[in-house]
């Protein structure tokens, strides 16, 4: 039988089966640092399921997309570190054959879930196209096999898309700088408000002492990310654990934190959000 203060500090983390996330919890996951009394339980799902476990609060911390942190910002704040920021790359559309940006409107286009934060930042660049949800994994055959028109990309697909033969229409990260000259907010780890301010604090620190422990120590925090890779070979394992941990990762600084409010803001100004969101950062 736990006791109230054991239950206090156990903590249920929700991360996805990514490189860039098993390498931020690579010194949780073997205790390489002080985890301040905490015992941490790692739940790890895809993104879009963990942005569903949100909406019903059930995990004290997880990582979620920027876009479902709108539907949970009165339960949820903002962990200053672990978020998955893009400066001048983000999600990419790819198509089988050449086409220009413009040329999507009115097609069909395969994306990883309504919540995700790339799905936002498509209808933000374009609104009048036909979506069908695809896991996120299955989306570059489901451009190759014809069953879309074109498909939009996370995670490791955005630097193998080539390897199926597939073409690059847009780099939303790039057409993101091009509109706003921030940085793209794609994931982020949020805390639940109810544990009180002084725990919110104590696994914040500790998630941001574990992603510096890897960035110090990359190459083992590298070789477990591999694990959660897919197949990724070690040098683009490395490339693209690079693109998504970065300085914005260890604290999303000035930057970070204005290219979050200016998702939301854009969002709601075209009518993809209902509300204006609050953000709380810890």
């Amino acid at each position: 039988m736990l006791t109230t203060q054991a239950k206090k500090n156990t903590i249920r983390f929700g991360h996805s089966p990514d490189p860039d996330d098993a390498f931020m919890f690579y010194a949780i996951a073997y205790h390489k640092i002080d985890l301040d009394g905490f015992k941490i339980d790692h739940v790890v799902e895809d993104i879009e399921s963990l942005n569903q476990r949100a909406l019903k609060s059930e995990l004290e911390a997880t990582a979620v997309s920027v876009h479902a942190f709108s539907k949970i910002a009165d339960r949820y704040a903002i962990m200053r570190s672990g978020a998955s920021i893009g400066e001048k790359y983000g999600p990419v559309v790819v198509a089988r054959a050449p086409l220009k940006p413009f040329e999507l409107r009115g097609m069909t286009v395969a994306i990883p879930g309504e919540l995700t934060t790339a799905n936002l930042v498509l209808s933000l660049f374009e609104n009048r196209i036909k979506k069908v949800i695809v896991p996120f994994d299955q989306i570059l055959d489901a451009v190759k096999d014809g069953r879309a028109d074109a498909g939009l990309v996370i995670h490791e697909g955005q630097i193998t898309y080539q390897e199926k033969k597939l073409r690059k229409v847009i780099d939303l990260g790039e057409w993101w700088w091009d509109e706003t000259k921030l940085p793209l907010p794609l994931g982020i780890d949020v805390i639940r408000k109810d544990l009180g301010n002084e725990t919110m604090q104590r696994l914040s620190k500790v998630f941001k002492d574990s992603i510096c422990y890897a960035l110090a120590n990359r190459k083992p925090a590298l070789d477990y990310a591999i694990r959660f890779g897919r197949g990724l070979k070690e040098d683009l394992n490395d490339r693209f654990v690079g693109m998504y941990v970065n300085d914005y990762t260890v604290d999303l600084g000035n930057k970070g934190e204005a290219g979050i409010r200016k998702v939301f803001e854009l969002g709601f100004k075209r009518g993809i959000l209902p509300a204006k969101i609050a953000v709380e950062f810890v």
